[in-house]
């Protein structure tokens, strides 16, 4: 009733801009304060899935609170990936359908706690490392690949990005393998694990090969330092 209200509030006071953020947020903090419920009032299985639940709104509301932070400018609706893409809805959906067949048809899967405690680790650690590679980023990071360099670009090089050449997606494609884990979904910890990958890997040699176009030799000695971070991934080649 609450998040009705607050969403009338926002539709009558608010112009379009403000009401299209407020009405995400409410969304989101809703959907975090359903999962807190599930989380804490249902059987482990169950609350598995309020945890889940947590760990997604979470995750989106503070995509778009890190824009906020560290770049505004570039501060949209869309900086909360609510409609990131396609195949990001089909993927979870179909997370969503094999956990509830799974507590049909064999709930004991379900009840790995140690496993799903390593899969909510896991989320914890990804976020905390994307979320600190967008602030170090600051106005250079942005959720879309740049393709003309801006003139207050800059290449950074420092904290985390001492660690590894995308930490932003490292702590991503890490934290995406953890909500599955958390679900004890194993199909889907298979699948999101490949898909994961591949997206990585195509938009990592696309994003560098501007990377090098925009800053030339000091990437490539970047690229000779530090490796990307993600497993068997090499990026773009100069050869190439």
């Amino acid at each position: 009733m609450f998040s009705v209200l607050l969403g009338i509030y926002l539709r009558l006071f608010c112009n379009e801009l403000l009401y299209e953020i407020g009405i995400r947020s409410v969304f989101l903090g809703t959907i975090f304060a359903i999962g807190l419920l599930v989380a804490v009032n249902s059987s482990w299985e169950m609350s598995l899935f309020g945890v889940y639940m947590c760990v997604m709104s979470f995750f989106h509301y503070s995509e778009f609170l890190a824009i906020a932070w560290c770049n505004p400018r570039t501060l949209s609706t869309s900086s909360f990936l609510l409609n990131h893409s396609v195949q990001y809805n089909i993927a979870a959906v179909a997370s969503w359908l094999e956990f509830a067949l799974e507590i049909y048809i064999a709930p004991s899967i379900k009840r790995y706690y140690l496993v799903s405690s390593l899969g909510f680790l896991l989320c914890v650690i990804g976020e905390i490392f994307r979320k600190t590679a967008m602030i170090t980023g600051s106005t250079n990071f942005d959720h879309i690949v740049q393709t003309e360099k801006n003139t207050k670009h800059e290449l950074v090089t420092h904290g985390i990005y001492s660690l590894c050449r995308h930490p932003s997606y490292v702590g991503w494609f890490y934290w995406a393998i953890g909500t599955q884990v958390l679900l004890l979904n194993p199909l889907c910890t298979v699948c999101y694990t490949i898909v994961s990958w591949q997206f990585f890997n195509v938009r990592i040699h696309h994003e560098e090969h501007t990377l090098l176009y925009f800053f030339g030799r000091d990437y490539l000695d970047y690229q000779k330092r530090v490796g990307t971070g993600l497993p068997g991934i090499k990026g773009f080649s100069i050869q190439e």
